[in-house]
């Protein structure tokens, strides 16, 4: 089985071969083309820019992904294309360029939910086998599901107000650190002292699985509005370092909750799979590595490129949709938001982050 995936949701114009045969998959081709040059003038993701990025890209990404797997579209059985979450304007580039595929060669169209291409990425690098939790950790959410089966999720938390990739880029907007914030305040965090400032851990001892970062965020520009100028580099890697530790301690004092209530409902041997952009933080990894060690569960982290947006993951859901027999016809409308667990309860404060 082959399919074509294509990932527009955001920022990344992206097209991807992946094959399945006999239970071993492949990634015969990953194109992925950053829009970060397009955004940083503006401090972060403009919409209409983004939109018509992926107008103009998105086509030779796909020439480029079936000229990199030595395959042309004959040769596919399926194509698969983000049809949401994500901003509307991206999200309809791929949708009508997959349809348009689909049309013109008779393939199978898979609408493929963004945040399943994040949780089923682990069954293509790792094999990991159903029922696994779920940390879904990304600029736009950041949730605890039980993963049951593709289509078949239970969430149990999610934020009430930021998304914990939110809140690193603005943090690093405070700090002055530029756009995309993420990677630039972990390289800061490396050379800080995060012992230096007393940061709250929202959420943390509460029962449950929720987030909270907003006030977080708020502690942050506190302590650099109270520095008696404005912030050194030893200023922002100690705040970097200090953001850094409060946020492991949250995300291990959750999961912890997370593997707990895994356990009630699906027995003792847990698996935790840490997906979505901000997974490939590397403190964050080892915080979680050290969870897993003393409660005894396993980690899976994918591979740091697969973390990020990409349209690999999109083509190996699609396979796992496309196996099941589960296509969509060509009157799909792609969906700016698409929770994975639509049963879940309204989440106060959550709005569409839920």
């Amino acid at each position: 089985m082959i399919v074509l995936g294509i990932e527009t949701s955001c920022d990344e114009t992206a097209a991807a071969i992946i094959s399945d045969e006999g239970g071993r998959p492949r990634i015969l081709s990953n194109q992925v083309l950053s829009q970060h040059e397009d955004h940083r003038p503006f401090g972060g993701i403009v919409p209409e820019v983004a939109a018509r990025a992926h107008l103009r890209h998105v086509d030779r990404l796909i020439k480029d992904a079936l000229a990199e797997a030595g395959i042309d579209f004959s040769e596919l059985d399926g194509v698969a294309a983000t049809g949401g979450p994500g901003l509307i304007g991206g999200v309809i580039v791929g949708v009508m360029s997959g349809k348009a595929i689909a049309a013109v060669h008779d393939l199978p169209f898979i609408a493929v939910n963004h945040l399943e291409g994040h949780a089923l990425t682990a069954r293509l690098t790792d094999q990991v086998a159903f029922p696994y939790l779920l940390l879904l950790v990304s600029g736009g959410h950041c949730q605890i599901l039980a993963v049951e089966g593709v289509g078949a999720y239970q969430r149990f938390g999610t934020t009430v107000d930021d998304a914990i990739g939110e809140a690193f880029d603005k943090t690093a907007k405070m700090l002055g650190l530029g756009y995309p914030g993420g990677p630039a305040l972990e390289q800061a965090a490396q050379k800080g002292d995060p012992e230096r400032f007393k940061l709250p851990r929202p959420m943390r001892g509460r029962e449950g699985c929720d987030f909270s970062f907003s006030g977080l965020k708020t502690a942050v520009r506190q302590v650099v509005q109270n520095l008696d100028q404005p912030p050194t580099e030893k200023d922002v890697a100690d705040i970097a370092a200090s953001f850094h530790a409060a946020v492991a301690d949250v995300l291990q004092d959750r999961c912890r909750h997370g593997i707990e209530r895994f356990r009630r409902r699906h027995g003792d041997d847990v698996t935790l799979v840490v997906a979505g952009g901000v997974a490939a933080n590397r403190t964050l990894r080892d915080a979680l590595a050290g969870l897993c060690k003393a409660e005894q569960a396993t980690l899976v982290c994918p591979p740091i490129n697969l973390c990020t947006d990409n349209a690999a993951m999109i083509a190996w859901a699609g396979i796992e949709r496309l196996r099941q027999g589960s296509v969509d016809d060509l009157a799909f409308a792609p969906r700016p938001r698409w929770p994975l667990d639509p049963d879940a309860p309204a989440a106060i404060g959550a709005g569409v982050k839920a």
